[in-house]
């Protein structure tokens, strides 16, 4: 999906949203300038800010010196663009980072800060792609050790005939 070009509401305040143009990228960004200080990021936008190299100088200026109401971030959401329920996702591995995001149309939404916060938790793509397959394999490695023990649990419930049988069978 491309870069919304009609007005929204902000998904956590209701308030309506500010376009700020990133010249580099040639995308407006939606702010809630007037409201909380959420960022809505259309479908594939996000990947080009969350990184500490990718510039957000654009982002930074039009929050300067804002004060933002808070808002409750337990409340569900719906999606801006399309009028989807947005679902809550941690922005990585570390799952410190709640996020929003619509997977009808692909947009997320960050509350106020927290593209700040994504930013510091990797130097670079590859850091975080490397804690996801770590944390990948921590968890699918427990629960093949889970199922490993519990055949191996069975096989000590068998007769003698039963594991003659399988392991002729089966070679175990």
């Amino acid at each position: 999906m491309s870069d919304t070009l009609q007005t929204i509401k902000c998904p956590a305040c209701n308030k309506e949203m500010v376009k700020v143009f990133i010249p580099e990228e040639g995308i407006n960004v939606d702010i809630c300038l007037n409201g909380c200080g959420g960022i809505f990021f259309d479908n594939r936008e996000f990947n080009k800010f969350d990184e500490k190299h990718e510039n957000i100088d654009e982002i930074l200026k039009s929050i300067e010196g804002k004060t933002f109401i808070k808002v409750d971030e337990s409340l569900p959401r719906t999606c801006p663009v399309c009028g989807s329920k947005m679902v809550k996702n941690y922005s990585s591995a570390n799952r410190t980072i709640q996020i929003e995001e619509c997977y009808s149309c692909g947009g997320k939404f960050l509350d106020n800060g927290e593209l700040q916060k994504i930013r510091a938790e990797f130097d670079t793509e590859e850091e975080r792609s490397q804690a996801t397959m770590q944390e990948l394999y921590r968890t699918v490695g427990v629960k093949l050790q889970e199922i490993e023990d519990e055949r191996k649990a069975a096989i000590a419930k068998q007769s003698p005939l039963s594991r003659l049988f399988n392991s002729m069978i089966y070679g175990r």
